[in-house]
């Protein structure tokens, strides 16, 4: 299956043309700062590494977060403008997970059996998941979940490894990786719990909270 993947979950953004030939893929990187980046262009450069044209996309894959808020919805709006057009099958997959699943390669035997995604999640507040690594094969032990500052250096000082997107920035020993949508194709291949457009939704743990607006004020006549 011929698979174009977005992840644009993190900083560090990405676009991945996947086959099933393991030698031929294409992909993109770039970091956008704040909501600086080029989609399309990033489409048509991987593409054009892979020797595919757009008609011969077969599945779009889309990393679902958690992470920049922003960015996500900017790949699921791709992901179903592009389904509108062409009527390709449709995937979400957790970016967490992508990350998760890419940690093994990345550091090779530098991993321990256990560790964690660690994702900002502002407010003081990150996204953690818990991962088992056994020989390179990785699964979700603990599921994704909200924790603040202090509960995830708690986790830090009892030998916890931490991973994800900018964790120096607050844990000086953890290690600083992204998901990518390389991985996120990868992940993607063998899967057939495909969605409609309309049914790709963000993660986000944090519960909606309204402030209703204060009723408009009359002012006196003269």
């Amino acid at each position: 299956m011929k698979i174009l993947a977005f992840e644009f979950s993190s900083p560090q953004r990405s676009v991945a043309v996947v086959t099933d030939n393991p030698a031929s893929v294409g992909e993109v990187i770039e970091t956008a700062p704040g909501y600086s980046m080029k989609p399309f262009a990033m489409i048509e450069t991987a593409l054009r590494q892979t020797g595919i044209k757009r008609e011969q996309i077969e599945c779009v894959a889309v990393g679902l977060g958690p992470g920049s808020y922003h960015g996500i919805r900017a790949a699921i709006a791709l992901a179903q403008g592009w389904q509108l057009a062409t009527d390709v099958k449709l995937i979400g997959i957790s970016s967490a997970a992508c990350l998760a699943a890419l940690a093994p390669v990345e550091f090779q035997d530098q991993l321990p059996g256990k560790f964690s995604v660690v994702i900002n999640a502002q407010r003081e507040e990150f996204y953690v998941a818990g991962y088992s690594n056994d020989e390179g094969e990785w699964r979700e032990v603990v599921p994704l979940r909200l924790a603040t500052l202090a509960e995830v250096r708690k986790l830090e000082q009892a030998g916890e490894i931490l991973i994800g997107p900018e964790v120096t920035r607050w844990f000086p020993h953890a290690r600083t990786a992204f998901p990518r949508a390389a991985g996120l194709g990868r992940l993607a291949q063998g899967r057939t719990d495909f969605v409609a457009g309309e049914k790709l939704e963000p993660t986000y743990l944090r519960a909606a909270n309204f402030v209703k607006a204060a009723p408009a004020r009359v002012l006196p006549t003269l």
